[in-house]
């Protein structure tokens, strides 16, 4: 049986800047960026501002959408399934006020894991700063302007 996921992935920048996290319970998820499952129905687009809110607690009114990225395909054999994971990459400017670094609880993860799952956000300079990201997430950086 072969099985689709569609995913979203969030560069949010500011200036020069780019928003990360990391998982403050379980460091070995590495650093990312805000990520996740496209709801069965939901628009692309409208899943990449959710994902983006949901892990960051930015408001929609401070996030101006700048494009979209590109998009790549992975499979995945499970048992029986081959699963292939398509994700599409989207870049958001952040127009409001924030902090160097803060705390945000997701409250609906979208891996079914339990919640709340804590993130420390912080922002790191683009493209000099950046460390490798966990999962490829960092494959569409070169194309951020």
């Amino acid at each position: 049986m072969q099985v689709m996921i569609e995913k979203v992935v969030t560069y949010i920048t500011q200036k020069d800047r780019l928003l990360v996290f990391r998982h403050t319970r379980f460091p070995e998820a590495g650093i990312q960026v805000p990520a996740g499952t496209v709801r069965a129905g939901e628009d692309l687009l409208d899943a990449a501002y959710r994902e983006a809110i949901e892990e960051t607690g930015l408001q929609t009114s401070e996030l101006e959408f700048c494009g979209k990225l590109g998009e790549d395909t992975c499979l995945l054999e499970d048992e029986s399934e081959l699963i292939t994971i398509r994700r599409h990459f989207y870049h958001f400017k952040f127009t409001g006020q924030s902090l160097e670094r803060w705390l945000h609880y997701e409250t609906d993860p979208s891996d079914g894991s339990p919640a709340p799952i804590e993130f420390e956000l912080y922002w790191i300079k683009h493209p000099d700063d950046i460390p490798a990201l966990a999962g490829n997430q960092g494959v569409m950086l070169p194309k951020l302007k």
